[in-house]
């Protein structure tokens, strides 16, 4: 079973540990959105551009009900496509507590969104009643997908993506709105055949509402270097908005 942690406080309470929250995000979901980025990530992808989020320690602590208070303060900007979104890190991590966030949302009428890698997935019984919880309370999935190659997911990020790829089928089987992202990696992440098995995956799946190709970026770099961490990405360039297009082309004819 992957590693899952729930905190709580003296007295019982759900507490979680936020890295970091965007007041004004127009980039998770639709509309204008509170962003709420959680600590901890299992995965170690080579082109992170958030390394400091992988501890699972650290950070803001937070009680769901403090962190809605919080959120409430700009519920006036968000109009009627706005809401919250959780994101990471890897949001999945801290399950019980975005599960309790969100339910908190939910009864003051507000859209939720989940951004996830998916890696702490599993279709055991006992995770699946758990998720299956969070997934009533959540809006729309925003998923991302690194590589439709597991040996290439292995060697970009250092976990299988069989359990995420679980995922997006399981929330496809139960209808729930997603949308699906892919980071264009130029050497890594572009290749014809590979963005064709992917967008072949997308095909079969019956509840994606969006796919975002996004470009591969450096602005992150400067966090490896304080951290001391080895990013073995120095000779990648972002693509051209020309190879940008080309992915997005090659996805929606599969």
């Amino acid at each position: 079973m992957l590693y899952q942690e729930l905190a709580m406080t003296e007295d019982k309470k759900i507490i979680g540990n936020v890295h970091s929250i965007e007041t004004f995000g127009s980039a998770d979901g639709p509309g204008v959105r509170f962003v709420v980025f959680l600590q901890g990530c299992q995965m170690r992808c080579r082109y992170c551009h958030n390394p400091e989020t992988w501890d699972m320690q650290g950070g803001e602590v937070f009680t769901p009900e403090d962190l809605l208070n919080q959120a409430m303060r700009y519920k006036a900007y968000w109009g009627k496509k706005g809401g919250i979104t959780v994101s990471g890190g890897e949001a999945l991590l801290q399950s019980e507590f975005v599960t309790e966030f969100f339910s908190l949302a939910k009864k003051e009428g507000i859209h939720t969104a989940l951004d996830t890698s998916g890696n702490p997935f599993e279709m055991s019984e006992t995770y699946l009643n758990k998720f299956v919880k969070l997934m009533e309370v959540t809006d729309l999935f925003i998923l991302d997908l690194k590589h439709i190659r597991d040996e290439v997911h292995q060697k970009l990020t250092g976990c299988t993506n069989k359990n995420i790829l679980q995922l997006a089928s399981f929330l496809s089987k139960h209808k729930k709105p997603m949308w699906i992202r892919h980071v264009l990696v130029p050497g890594y992440t572009d290749k014809e055949e590979d963005l064709k098995a992917l967008g072949t995956f997308i095909q079969r799946l019956d509840n994606v509402e969006r796919v975002e190709v996004l470009p591969y970026h450096t602005l992150g770099l400067f966090k490896w270097k304080n951290l001391k961490l080895n990013y073995t990405l120095q000779e990648v360039v972002p693509p051209s908005k020309d190879e940008v297009e080309r992915a997005k082309r090659i996805l929606s004819i599969c």
